[in-house]
């Protein structure tokens, strides 16, 4: 059975602080400096797997740069943990389907911190559609807006910027491998993000900047919450191999492989991390 019980919000990307229970950041292990000076840009950082990455790469030794939507709340609290972990981070509020919020973001993070070296593109919305003729095309412009034009902005606004050894990370999803019937369109955006994955690392293996995916199964964040109906979020991951979701800290780790020397020889893929669904590819 799923450990949480039936809840919604009503808006989205949603409040942590709202959940019962709050979902899991904080890292398993002390930190052993494989992201020393180097400065990370976290797209939907402020919850959630954006802050549990956050986290990480602050106690790994990265500073990072919070990108979010309007949850000022939330990142000043994600802000405040990364502070804990002796590390620093740049919060900026807007809109990644705004390409020119997008280059503010690149340039802030050189003014603050003189350097990027990782990117995640982390931040995603989704809609339950029970029925499809509720996917009018201006719905479904705003979730690719997000969801994967926002990824290619933020790509294009860094990359004049990468060094060799430069990391970009996208975050794509089971439902990218095994649809979903009541997420199309956000199932379409992170289908398109696997293929953005792969189309740039063959494009930017020559520079040796290396492009790789996460593809979470179902992680307890707020979203799920500010998507789903009460008696959905009930059962929510219980379906999985592992009977239960998983926590953004136990899928924060995988981030860190990637944006790390340990992931070096790492490019084009996509880790998954869904409790043994086993999509197929």
């Amino acid at each position: 059975m799923a450990n949480q019980p039936a809840q919604h919000q009503d808006r989205q990307p949603g409040h942590e602080g709202e959940m019962h229970p709050e979902p899991e950041y904080t890292p398993f292990y002390p930190g052993s400096g494989r992201l020393e000076g180097k400065v990370a840009i976290i797209t939907g950082g402020d919850s959630g797997i954006g802050r549990a990455v956050s986290v990480l790469f602050a106690r790994e030794g990265a500073k990072v740069v919070i990108v979010y939507l309007n949850e000022d709340e939330e990142a000043e609290a994600t802000r405040a943990i990364v502070e804990e972990e002796g590390s620093e981070a740049l919060l900026i509020a807007g809109d990644v389907g705004d390409p020119d919020f997008c280059k503010a973001v690149a340039e802030r993070a050189l003014t603050a911190f003189g350097r990027i070296d990782v990117l995640v593109n982390n931040a995603a919305e989704q809609h339950i559609r029970e029925d499809i003729a509720e996917l009018d095309a201006e719905s479904m412009k705003q979730v690719f807006e997000t969801n994967i034009y926002g990824y290619f902005h933020m790509v294009q606004a860094v990359i004049d910027h990468f060094e060799e050894g430069a990391r970009i990370i996208n975050t794509a999803s089971i439902v990218a491998y095994r649809g979903h019937p009541q997420l199309v369109d956000y199932a379409m955006t992170k289908g398109a993000i696997v293929a953005l994955t792969r189309s740039l690392a063959a494009r930017f293996a020559e520079k040796k900047i290396l492009v790789n995916a996460v593809a979470p199964g179902p992680i307890w964040t707020p979203l799920i919450p500010a998507s789903f109906p009460p008696e959905m979020v009930k059962e929510f991951g219980s379906s999985t191999p592992l009977k239960r979701p998983g926590q953004p800290n136990e899928v924060a780790p995988a981030y860190l492989l990637l944006a790390c020397e340990d992931g070096r020889f790492m490019t084009g893929q996509t880790i998954h991390v869904d409790g043994g669904e086993f999509p197929s590819s």
